[in-house]
């Protein structure tokens, strides 16, 4: 049986892969919540009114799926990782509190008012409460990228006691928050949800004009949609270059390792596609000479540290895993910047509702945030190891001392089946919602109105 350090890593991250299914989601969904309601009091137009309330119905569901996903972890810090608790409760607590008191409570006490305040408050109160639900998720996700990129580059702290009874103290909270990663870290995780839930917005739209169902309603949450995409694919350049260049700086053998970058002190290619051959430290595939150079300093033929620089029981182990999430990432934020742009490009030529095979891909296409934003954590975290807070605490050494392995392997056979079953439903009630679609009552819209009776109620 794997060792209980093994086991407990394959279980947390199970459960946050699992649980970051939802948070991007609702996230970008409240975005586009507050641009749909938005056009409804600006224009008028009743067709606005009907699709936000058909995806507040969405959100909800998201949200309360994510919340209980989300709980598991709470206790996994206290029964599996006991001593990285004790470390780091003071710094994480202080995030967490944060959070629960400035921003999911705002987002839950909020979030009544949107799904029930339809005609019992005035259209401004329901506005102003769809924005403060949207503030919410942003500002949840806010403090949990603060509490994890402290992990990555510690600040505003100091250490007392010594060896497995240390722990470290908040000395300076506001240095702690803004800690050199947080906010380059906070921005792309934040750009990724955005495009997470505009991706799933333009994927349920493009399935109707598939269907030639509700079609203006379809064009019209596609458009909102894609007004978000775009807009956030490209930022994601920018946020993805500044989150590469902190690690550049704070973390180098995290950069190597992405990278497939062995030599101490040399000139650092960039790699298209590749493999990396961990025991003969040699990487091999399609590159840009003098890319990560570039990319780093500016300049082509300058020096970057690679992972023989740092000692080797230091660095990450599973150097060609980083790698290869790494590089999946990149290949799908290029693709989501080239799929907007031709979309963007052909609404401008008025063709973009004629072209079947896109849209066919835009509504298949909601897969690539979601896979973007699973393996971009997968390559922060994978790559900090073997360090939980890097320099700081191995994660060998943040375990809790009295779990057993066969413990922790019941626990995660159980999670796994209480996790399937959940996503089982979700997916059931996610597709009876969208094969209802919007409560429509305009007339362009007979076909759907004609055929509501065949629907799966």
């Amino acid at each position: 049986m794997p060792s209980v350090e093994i086991l407990s890593r394959i279980q947390f991250a199970f459960t946050i892969a699992f649980h970051y299914i939802y948070p991007p989601l609702s996230i970008g969904l409240g975005l586009c919540l507050v641009i749909m309601e938005g056009l409804y009091l600006k224009t008028g137009d009743i067709l606005y009114k009907e699709i936000t309330k058909f995806w507040i119905k969405i959100f909800a569901l998201i949200f309360g799926i994510g919340v209980a996903t989300g709980i598991v972890m709470e206790f996994e810090f206290g029964t599996n990782w006991a001593t990285y608790s004790h470390y780091v409760g003071d710094i994480f607590g202080s995030a967490l509190a944060a959070e629960g008191i400035f921003a999911f409570g705002m987002e839950s006490a909020f979030l009544g008012v949107l799904l029930f305040g339809w005609d019992r408050v005035n259209k401004g109160v329901h506005y102003f409460s769809t924005i403060m639900v949207a503030l919410g998720s942003m500002f949840s996700a806010l403090w949990i990228v603060i509490a994890n990129s402290w992990q990555q580059t510690p600040a505003g702290y100091r250490i007392e006691g010594h060896d497995l009874g240390a722990r470290a103290v908040v000395t300076d909270f506001w240095a702690m928050v803004f800690n050199p990663s947080s906010m380059d870290r906070y921005a792309h995780v934040i750009i990724g949800a955005f495009l997470a839930g505009a991706f799933l917005v333009m994927s349920v739209g493009a399935w109707y004009i598939i269907k030639n169902r509700v079609v203006r309603h379809a064009q019209a949450m596609f458009k909102v949609g894609l007004s978000v995409a775009v807009v956030a694919a490209l930022l994601q350049l920018f946020t993805g270059h500044r989150s590469a260049h902190y690690v550049s700086k704070y973390q180098p053998a995290k950069l190597a390792a992405m990278e497939g970058h062995y030599d101490s002190l040399a000139v650092a290619d960039m790699y298209i596609i590749g493999w990396v051959d961990n025991k003969l430290q040699k990487t091999s595939g399609i590159k840009i000479p003098g890319g990560l150079s570039f990319l780093t300093h500016g300049d082509f033929n300058a020096p970057v540290e690679g992972l023989r620089a740092t000692p080797e029981k230091d660095r990450p182990r599973a150097v060609n895993f980083v790698f290869q999430t790494y590089h999946i990432m990149i290949s799908i934020g290029v693709t989501l910047i080239g799929l907007t742009l031709l979309a963007v490009f052909l609404l401008w030529r008025r063709k973009l509702f004629n072209q079947r095979w896109l849209m066919i891909i835009f509504a298949w296409a909601v897969l690539l945030p979601q896979i973007a934003n699973q393996v971009g954590w997968y390559a922060a975290e994978v790559g900090r190891q073997p360090w939980v807070v890097y320099k700081l605490l191995r994660t060998s050494d943040a375990l809790s001392k009295k779990v057993t392995a066969d413990q922790v392997m019941f626990s995660l056979v159980l999670f796994t089946f209480v996790y399937v079953v959940l996503f089982a439903l979700f997916l059931y009630l996610l597709n009876r919602k969208i094969q209802h679609g919007p409560d429509v009552k305009d007339d362009d819209d007979a076909y759907y109105k004609n055929n509501l009776a065949d629907l799966p109620a």
